[in-house]
């Protein structure tokens, strides 16, 4: 049984999560993460750390959750099969991404947005990405080990061991590989896919999904298949790390995680922008993985929950992320222009 002190604080940090307001005033500004000073690379990098190291508020739940970063972990775990190839796969991150950003905030006294990382520029050559710098990114590649011979296997996949540098190193994963929740002690690991990164992250592949005339189409194109001949976007951004981060279940274990889906919801955002007075309520998909087109179908009133992180709400609250231009809504951001726009 909890503790009555216990109790309380996963009150607090609930009460302090995202939740409605009068008015979004002044949005903190997402930018891309080859932007930011190097300061503020390190504050945010401390961040996630800082989470890594406060205690699990998530025990009932998730009973092998040690630290708050545990916790992120494993709501995505429990909820796998609930919110990937369904139409509120981009809500329901949306809104874990805007928490996880409150997290950041409100528990570790981070003072900035959540960056992301706009894979565009670097479909061309990912190992050049500043993002793996062991001193102003998130370390590099996973140790050289022996190459996955399965039919499940990532192309052109290279490292997959523990990683070897930056901030990351010693971190240590307490949930996973996959859905078990189970006490686990393991390190992070990645291996870095090119061609997967050259295939999926190009903007090409982005203007594609920006093409699109309804949300449904838009979705699809987003989330691809279940396929390495299609993983759309958003595998391209997983699979192109691979490791922890090519974990359907457990990928965000890795930090780059939350880089990856902000840019994922910017480009969402950016196609709401095309046409907001008509895509602010532009909402389809199945409430199943991969259901029938016959539904049941999502709606603007599908509930999105957190589980132990933040209250629940709907798919009209995460809408707009500037929120409450309806007077309904949850949300308080923008995204800053990336490089060359």
């Amino acid at each position: 049984m909890r503790s009555l002190t216990s109790l309380l604080v996963s009150a607090l940090l609930f009460a302090s999560a995202v939740t409605p307001t009068p008015a979004c005033k002044d949005p903190i500004v997402r930018k891309e993460w080859r932007t930011l000073s190097f300061g503020q690379k390190q504050s945010y990098i401390a961040a996630v750390k800082c989470l890594q190291r406060r205690p699990s508020i998530a025990t009932a739940t998730i009973p092998n959750a040690i630290n708050r970063f545990d916790d992120f972990q494993g709501v995505h775990i429990q909820r796998t099969f609930q919110i990937h190839f369904v139409g509120h796969f981009l809500a329901w991150h949306r809104y874990y991404v805007a928490v996880y950003e409150q997290a950041l905030r409100n528990e570790c006294g981070y003072n900035g947005a959540q960056p992301y990382w706009d894979w565009t520029l670097d479909s061309s050559n990912l190992l050049a990405s500043p993002l793996w710098d062991p001193i102003s990114g998130f370390g590099g590649n996973g140790a050289t080990i022996p190459p996955d011979t399965s039919p499940f296997a990532v192309p052109g996949a290279t490292g997959g061991g523990c990683i070897c540098d930056g901030p990351f190193k010693d971190f240590r994963l307490h949930l996973g590989p996959g859905a078990s929740l189970n006490a686990t002690d393991r390190c992070l690991r990645r291996g870095f896919s090119p061609v997967i990164a050259r295939n999926f992250s190009s903007a090409a592949r982005v203007g594609v999904a920006m093409a699109q005339a309804d949300f449904g189409y838009f979705n699809k194109a987003v989330e691809g298949e279940t396929n390495f001949v299609n993983v759309g976007i958003h595998g391209g951004g997983h699979y192109s790390i691979g490791g922890e981060a090519g974990d359907l279940y457990a990928s965000p274990g890795e930090p780059i995680f939350f880089l990856h889906h902000a840019n994922l919801d910017r480009v969402y955002w950016q196609w709401q922008s095309k046409n907001l007075p008509a895509r602010l309520h532009d909402v389809s998909g199945s409430v199943e993985l991969m259901g029938p087109i016959t539904g049941p179908n999502v709606t603007l009133a599908f509930p999105i929950e957190l589980g132990p992180l933040a209250p629940q709400v709907t798919i009209r609250d995460l809408m707009d992320i500037k929120g409450l231009r309806s007077r309904t809504g949850v949300l308080c951001y923008d995204y800053a222009k990336s490089v060359g726009e």
